[in-house]
């Protein structure tokens, strides 16, 4: 039976950043978000958005492009995109080639979901971008018309008008614009797309980043009218203790990496044994009010009135567990206590 008692359930999707526990080779991760993938579409979740992070060697999420297609093969209905591809690390013509293809490969299936951060450190962001000037340019809503041009057409006499981003048969999918800030929900309502907050790990309300979204919203002739998705994280466990003792390996992973010590994410015995200071325990409490944990009824609970709270159209799961099996289990009760149904 379902805790989440509503004539329409808000939909439920996954946000990987296939995770890296520790004892495991990086690689072995990838195969992990593909059998997650299958899981979630079995489970009855909506979407599977791959994240895109560089030079962490707790997460190898780095090609979301790449694992889009490795999942969308593996899977025959849930829809699979980019949670996101940040446009500034990238042509955007190669962003608007590679989802057309993605696009052409599996029909009505593929999100893209952008967004402007680097998703990484600033000397692997110059890396990246390869020039100083690049790193430090503020030009997304040009990068984004550019985008969509590729796709559209550019205007007459633009130098880049002859050029179009092949196959030319097939739209560009539908464009989520990603954000922790207001900015994002502002670009997304000037420009007319679908809005994603990162309500995992950003530290605004985030009832107000989407009540501006949708106060804002301009149709475009791709959505007509404001979707807002809230990205948030949740541990699930059978037991309270069980749940509590994996999010304190999941806070051990967090303190680590905005320490400056970044590595695989450790196990529920190795957040247990280590030598906590009191200030290490004071930094994670606030990082901890940002997972919902707990039992199948109690994160249910949490998680629909963070939803309700925010407004928000459809939620966006993240969860950090060491176990892979354990992770898809916490995914299988969530999507269990919440009504959905199963594929």
């Amino acid at each position: 039976m379902a805790f989440y008692v509503t004539a329409e359930p808000i939909p439920l999707s996954v946000l990987d950043l296939s995770p890296v526990p520790t004892g495991t080779r990086p690689s072995q991760a990838l195969h992990e978000t593909i059998e997650l993938a299958r899981s979630a579409e079995a489970a009855g979740y909506h979407r599977f958005w791959l994240a895109e992070h560089h030079n962490i060697s707790s997460v190898v999420s780095t090609s979301p492009e790449v694992m889009i297609a490795a999942v969308a093969a593996a899977t025959s209905a849930i829809r699979v995109g980019s949670g996101g591809i940040m446009l500034p690390n990238h042509s955007p013509l190669k962003v608007a080639e590679a989802f057309r293809v993605l696009g052409g490969l599996y029909p009505d299936r593929i999100d893209l979901g952008i967004g402007r951060a680097p998703g990484t450190d600033q000397r692997t962001a110059l890396a990246l971008r390869r020039s100083r000037e690049a790193l430090g340019a503020d030009d997304f809503t040009e990068q984004y018309a550019e985008l969509r041009a590729y796709a559209e057409g550019f205007p007459a006499g633009h130098p880049f008008a002859p050029i179009s981003a092949q196959p030319d048969d097939v739209p560009l999918p539908p464009v989520w614009i990603l954000g922790s800030s207001a900015y994002g929900g502002q670009a997304a309502a000037a420009l007319g797309t679908g809005f994603a907050y990162a309500g995992h790990f950003g530290t605004l309300n985030p009832a107000g980043v989407m009540r501006a979204y949708r106060e804002q919203f301009q149709p475009s002739a791709e959505q007509s009218k404001p979707h807002a998705i809230l990205a948030l994280a949740a541990i699930v466990a059978e037991t309270e203790e069980r749940a509590q003792a994996l999010s304190l390996a999941n806070q051990l992973s967090m303190l680590k990496l905005r320490s400056g010590r970044p590595g695989p994410l450790p196990s529920p015995e190795e957040a247990a044994a280590y030598p906590w200071s009191d200030g290490e325990r004071a930094a994670v409490e606030e990082w901890a009010n940002l997972v919902s944990v707990g039992t199948p009824d109690q994160v249910v609970e949490d998680l629909s009135g963070r939803a309700h709270a925010a407004g928000a159209d459809e939620l966006i799961i993240t969860t950090n567990i060491h176990d892979p099996a354990e992770r898809r289990h916490s995914f299988d009760l969530l999507a269990t206590a919440w009504g959905l149904k199963p594929r």
